[in-house]
C-alpha cells in the first residue's frame, strides 16, 4: 500500500482565501487518493467553504488556528506574538511530524521566517532558497534563489546549484540537469562581484553540470534547467516573467477580436492556442518550494486560484517520494565534508 503524502495547508492565507484555498484542497484530494489535506485557519470559516463539495471526508482534517498573519505585519514578529495563527499552526505540524509539507498563499515573509524558524534548516544548509519552476520553450527550468537570499555569499549560490540539480533531476526527470549562474554577459569575466567569484567556484564543482553564464533573454529558451542568481535578480526575473506573460495574453486575445477574419481565426486556433498558453502559465507547476528545510515549506502566488494550490499540494508528493531532503543530505551536505 502506497504510503499517505500529509499536507498542512494555510486555508487563510492569500487574496482569494478560503474560497479558492478550499477549492484546491477538495481538486488535489479528489484527484490523488494518497493525500490528506490539514487545512489551518478560521473552523467555522473553512467548514462553511467545505459544505460546497463532495469529497471524501477521511482526505481533508480542519485544524483551527484563530489568528491570521497579514502580508503588512513584520513576518519575524508576526511569526513569534500570533501563536495560533494560520501559517505558524500548520509549520508546527510539520515540525512535529503530523505533516509531510506545508502550502500556503499567505504573507511571503511570514512563510519564509517560519519556514526556518520552526520547520529548521537541514543541517549544513547555510540558506534555504526560493526555487520556483518557471516555463520555457522546452518545458521548464527552476529558478533559485527569486526571494528569500538577498545578500547571498558565493557559498549559498553553489548549494543552490547543488539543490536545484537534485531537485530537476528527481522530481523533473531531467538527467544530468544543465545549471547556467544569471549573467550580464557570456564572458567569464563579466559580472557582479558576486558572479564573478561564484563562476569558478560553480565551475569547478564536480557535482553539478555547470554551462556557464545565462543572460535573461535566453532564459524563456530553456537553455539551462537549473538557473541559479541572488534573491534580488531571481525576484525580478520572476515578476517580469509574470507580467510579460500576462500582457502578452492580453495582446493576442484583443488582436484576435479586432475584426470578423480575425475572430473566425481566432475559433480555429482557439483549442491549440489555449493549449499552448496553459503550458506557459506559472500555475501549472505549482508553488515555489523553500529547499534545504526538515521538511517541504511551498509558497504559492498571493493571488492564487484553486488550479495553483491544487498543484503545489500534488507536487508535495512528488517531493516526498522522491525523498528530495534525502538527496540534498547525501549529495549536498555530505559531499561538502
Amino acid at each position: 500500500m502506497d504510503e499517505i503524502t500529509k499536507v498542512a495547508v494555510d486555508a487563510m492565507g492569500g487574496d482569494n482565501a478560503p474560497a479558492e484555498i478550499v477549492k484546491g484542497a477538495v481538486e488535489a484530494v479528489s484527484e490523488n487518493s494518497k493525500i490528506k489535506v490539514y487545512l489551518t485557519g478560521k473552523q467555522e470559516i473553512i467548514e462553511k467553504e467545505l459544505t460546497q463539495y463532495t469529497y471524501n471526508k477521511e482526505q481533508i482534517e480542519i485544524v483551527n488556528a484563530t489568528e491570521v498573519i497579514e502580508t503588512a505585519e513584520p513576518p519575524v514578529m508576526a511569526i513569534r506574538k500570533k501563536k495560533d495563527s494560520s501559517i505558524v499552526v500548520a509549520l508546527n505540524l510539520v515540525k512535529d511530524g503530523t505533516c509531510d509539507a506545508f502550502v500556503s498563499a499567505g504573507s511571503s515573509g511570514a512563510v519564509l521566517v517560519g519556514g526556518q524558524l520552526i520547520v529548521g534548516r537541514i543541517k549544513g544548509i547555510e540558506r534555504p532558497p526560493l526555487a520556483p519552476l518557471i516555463p520555457t520553450e522546452t518545458g521548464c527550468s527552476l529558478l533559485i534563489d527569486c526571494g528569500a537570499n538577498v545578500d547571498a555569499r558565493p557559498s549559498h549560490l553553489v548549494q543552490f546549484a547543488k539543490m536545484g540539480s537534485v531537485y530537476m533531476e528527481s522530481v523533473m526527470g531531467v538527467s544530468n540537469p544543465r545549471v547556467a549562474i544569471v549573467n550580464i554577459g557570456a564572458e567569464e569575466e563579466k559580472g557582479n562581484a558576486l558572479v564573478k567569484e561564484t563562476f569558478p567556484l560553480l565551475k569547478n564543482c564536480p557535482e553539478i553540470n555547470f554551462i556557464g553564464s545565462i543572460e535573461a533573454r535566453d532564459i524563456p529558451t530553456g537553455y539551462a534547467d537549473v538557473i541559479v542568481c541572488e534573491a534580488f535578480a531571481g525576484n525580478i526575473i520572476l515578476k517580469l516573467y509574470e507580467g510579460v506573460g500576462a500582457t502578452l495574453i492580453k495582446k493576442v486575445k484583443a488582436g484576435m477580436m479586432t475584426s470578423l477574419r480575425s475572430k473566425i481565426g481566432a475559433l480555429l486556433v482557439k483549442p491549440a492556442l489555449k493549449q499552448t498558453l496553459k503550458g506557459f502559465s506559472l500555475e501549472e507547476y505549482g508553488g515555489a518550494p523553500l529547499l534545504g528545510l526538515n521538511g517541504l515549506v511551498v509558497k504559492t502566488h498571493g493571488s492564487s486560484k484553486a488550479n495553483e494550490i491544487k498543484n503545489s499540494i500534488l507536487q508535495c508528493v512528488t517531493f516526498k517520494e522522491q525523498k528530495i531532503n534525502e538527496k540534498i543530505k547525501e549529495k549536498v551536505i555530505l559531499k561538502d565534508e
